[in-house]
């Protein structure tokens, strides 16, 4: 199963749209579910709800085989502590899908460390799924959920 995931703030038609699509063609037969919010783009080959339950949400992030997300910081995070494969295809400013280009920044910075898959464009997304699904998903690191010695001490310190 393919969990989507754009956030609670905005709609995210450009990554919807890709997603739909990839349902109707090289996901066809797959489970595909997209929280969405609020969309003008009428969603016909994947399960669409606009608002999910925390319960609900968390039930859908755990049976998921693949994340694909808005680059936000809470999915990011929630996807590395459970191992999750993810990409994330950042909300950009140009398409007044944000209101600055801090989500470009996170992916960018994700994508160095080697955390996560990013998509700049939905034919990026579109390739990266046709490359990787099913056979060739795996998660790309695991942090634990807890802060680590040196992080603590760093704030500490920066406190």
């Amino acid at each position: 199963m393919i969990f989507v995931t754009i956030g609670t703030q905005e709609p995210f038609d450009r990554l919807i749209k890709v997603m739909d699509e990839l349902a109707a063609t090289v996901l066809k037969g797959t489970e595909v579910i997209a929280q969405t919010f609020e969309t003008d783009y009428k969603i016909e080959n994947m399960k669409a709800l606009n608002f999910v339950p925390s319960t609900d949400f968390d039930a859908y992030f755990n049976a998921a085989d693949l994340i694909v997300s808005h680059a936000g910081m809470g999915t990011i995070i929630s996807a590395l502590v459970q191992n999750k494969p993810i990409i994330v295809m950042p909300r950009l400013m140009l398409y007044d899908e944000h209101r600055n280009e801090h989500q470009l920044a996170t992916a960018k910075k994700f994508d160095e460390l080697g955390y996560v898959e990013v998509a700049y464009s939905g034919d990026e997304l579109k390739n990266k799924i046709i490359e990787m699904w099913p056979d060739k998903l795996k998660p790309m690191h695991q942090i634990g959920s807890v802060a680590s010695d040196s992080l603590i001490k760093s704030l500490r310190e920066f406190i």
